[in-house]
Parts: structure tokens; C-alpha cells; sequence
């Protein structure tokens, strides 16, 4: 498997992607957008899909959008079965039988921050050889939009939603990167569908890095369908999470963390809820606690990472 380099620009890239038109996902879905750049970061490779929205809308029986080898797992296993593929992938290319292609599995962020932890992190502390992508869409979107660990604070979703009582989910997002990272893996990292050069670079990084051990990338894919919002702004709301400070973009390499992209002066966080329905309500003067709540963890959360930046090698 020979190293991908840096793309600097759209040309650097094929002109045809591996992930065809004609899927069921809805118009404006930012993990069919992943899942096509992925395809274009890393024309040859085997997914291993977790069951979701990407599995779903992709793979309706007689059909599947993927030209590239694709395997549909359970919520809990895409790490197991990924690890399962990387060992015989080695014993096969070392008996001249197989081709040894990179590895990626893909999961959403219910099979990822919940469902499938346990398997991630065993493959993490194995080392095992592929790269595991979670599109973040901060909800379980296939089976209804409940919450799962990534929906950030307040958010309204099926099982968490925003009433009289309670203004949505009252617990803030889980620190997946940092969890992943303390496995001591290679790399990890953050990226978001607006910085598409630096997203594709850090698949191609991740995928080099595989040649040592396992690489992570979170992506925040938005869900116009599940965040309630018109379907043309799914890439402007991943922009918008990226300059409120909301979803901070940085990587962990070699345990050293780095920012990638600075938010010197971030945009107020009420121009991110305003424009979306499950988080319209805190900007509700009733709901003033939770929204101050959000805004202290986010500031909480970016200065716990440029600390962690200046202490060096950290994890």
C-alpha cells in the first residue's frame, strides 16, 4: 500500500468518485457527503459499514451506490469485523493471494460513541490496522432521531425533547477524541464538511498511518432531516459550528494535540441555533439557563484543548 500525499486542490482528486449517485439519503445530507469524499480521498479501499443512515440509504437491496468492496455490520461489530478483515487482508497479500487494501470502517455516532465503544476500544488497544470514520450527525437518525452522546447540550430529539419542563438534552456532548487518543493510538482527529481539504487530507494522513496502527476521525456531517433545517445549509451549518467553536477542528498525532483551524473571533452561538429547529427554543428567554450552560462549555471546551496543545505530549 503506497502513501497518499497531500492534495492542495479539487483537480488533485479523481474525477469520478467510488460512491455513485442514486441512494435513498435525502437531499442536502452531510453523511452522503462524507461518504462520497471519502470515496474520493481513497479510491481503492474496503468499508465496513455499521448499521445507519449511510447503510440504509445506500444499500437497498437489489442496489448499492458503492463501487468499492462493502460490508454491512451490525451497530455494535464494525470495529471486530474491520479488525477481522485487517488479519486476513495480511496472511492473504503475504501469500501473494490478496491485494492489501486499507481498511476503513464507518460508522454514525450512535454505533460509535455508544453502541460500538466497547469494540472500538478494543481494536484501539490492539493497534489493529485501519482507520474508523464516525459521521456525526449527533443523533440516531435512522431509528428516529433519538439522542446518543454526541448531542450537544439542549438539543430536542424524540428522547429528548424540549418542553415546559425540560429545554432538551441536559447532558453535554461525550469527549470521544480525547477518549479515543487515551488509547495511545497513532492519530486522531476532527473535521467538518466546509474545510472539505483538510477533512480529505486527514482521511489520506489517517490511511498512511494505518502502516503503524489504528487512526479516528470524527466528521460533523449535519441532518437537515434531524436538526430541522432547509436541506441547502447543511454545508454553511458545519461552517457555522466550526466558527461558534462549537465543533473545534484539531488532530492528536503521536500524542501531541494541535488546532487546526483557530477561532480568534468566534460568531455568537445563537446564529448556529436560530437556524435550526431542534435548537431554536433555547434562544427562549425561558430557557436562558441552558443556553448559558452551552456557551460555558463551549469556552470551557477550547480552552481545555489550547492547554492541552501547550502541555506537549499529552496522551
Amino acid at each position: 500500500m503506497s502513501a497518499l500525499n497531500p492534495i492542495t486542490k479539487i483537480a488533485d482528486l479523481p474525477e469520478d468518485s467510488k460512491f455513485r449517485p442514486g441512494h435513498r439519503l435525502c437531499a442536502g445530507c452531510g453523511p452522503a457527503i462524507t461518504a462520497k469524499l471519502i470515496t474520493l480521498a481513497v479510491p481503492e479501499a474496503i468499508v465496513v459499514n455499521a448499521t445507519g443512515c449511510v447503510e440504509v440509504g445506500t444499500t437497498i437491496y437489489p442496489y448499492s451506490s458503492w463501487k468499492i468492496p462493502w460490508v454491512h455490520v451490525l451497530f455494535q461489530n464494525n470495529a471486530a469485523v474491520a479488525s477481522g478483515i485487517v488479519a486476513a487482508l495480511e496472511k492473504l497479500s503475504a501469500e501473494g493471494r490478496a491485494k492489501n487494501l486499507p481498511v476503513i470502517a464507518l460508522g454514525g455516532d450512535g454505533a460509535t460513541f455508544d453502541i460500538g465503544l466497547g469494540a472500538i476500544s478494543g481494536a484501539l488497544e490492539r493497534l489493529d490496522k485501519f482507520v474508523y470514520i464516525c459521521y456525526n450527525n449527533e443523533a440516531y437518525m435512522n431509528t428516529g432521531i433519538q439522542r446518543s452522546g454526541a448531542s450537544i447540550l439542549g438539543s430536542a430529539t424524540t428522547t429528548s425533547p424540549a418542553g415546559k419542563v425540560i429545554p432538551g438534552k441536559q447532558e453535554n456532548k461525550k469527549d470521544l477524541l480525547g477518549i479515543v487518543a487515551s488509547h495511545h493510538i497513532p492519530y486522531a482527529a476532527t473535521a467538518t464538511l466546509w474545510l472539505w481539504r483538510d477533512m480529505v487530507n486527514k482521511i489520506r494522513k489517517a490511511v498512511n498511518y494505518t502502516k503503524q496502527g489504528p487512526a479516528f476521525l470524527e466528521i460533523l456531517a449535519p441532518c437537515q432531516f434531524g436538526w430541522r433545517y432547509e436541506p441547502h445549509l447543511t454545508v454553511k451549518i458545519s461552517r457555522m459550528a466550526v466558527e461558534t467553536k462549537l465543533f473545534p477542528i484539531y488532530e492528536v498525532e503521536d500524542g501531541q494535540l494541535k488546532i487546526n483551524f483557530r477561532v480568534s473571533t468566534p460568531k455568537p452561538i445563537e446564529d448556529y441555533l436560530k437556524v435550526q429547529r431542534r435548537t431554536r427554543h433555547l434562544l427562549e428567554p425561558k430557557n436562558a439557563d441552558t443556553l448559558q450552560r452551552l456557551k460555558a462549555w463551549v469556552e470551557w471546551n477550547w480552552q481545555r484543548l489550547e492547554n492541552l496543545e501547550k502541555a506537549g505530549k499529552v496522551f
